[in-house]
């Protein structure tokens, strides 16, 4: 598995409410309460948010460093990439 399919895994929403299905599932079938089973589930969604936040403003804060680390204030445009190199954001300034 890439790191890329990691990344986008440990973000996704569908994948961390799988999870917190199944494991509400498992205190079901091991005769653990409803209120067990919505604590533990709404502890799991809690943690999923976070990790999405901090992988996703990693990802954002990675994609504003220009090329060779360089963390001077070079421009970027509003698709987070440096300007001039290729795709447009939607205002039509160009960039990577």
């Amino acid at each position: 598995m890439k790191k890329e399919d990691i990344i986008r895994k440990l973000t996704s929403r569908k994948f961390w409410l799988a999870v917190a299905a199944f494991v509400t599932e498992l205190i079901v079938v091991f005769r653990g309460d409803a209120e067990q089973a919505e604590t533990v589930s709404a502890i799991i969604m809690a943690g999923a948010t976070v990790i999405a936040y901090i992988v996703g403003e990693g990802l954002i804060d990675a994609g504003n460093t220009p090329a060779g680390g360089n963390t001077s204030s070079a421009p970027v445009c509003a698709l987070g990439h440096l300007p001039h190199e290729g795709k447009a954001d939607a205002e039509g300034i160009r960039c990577e």
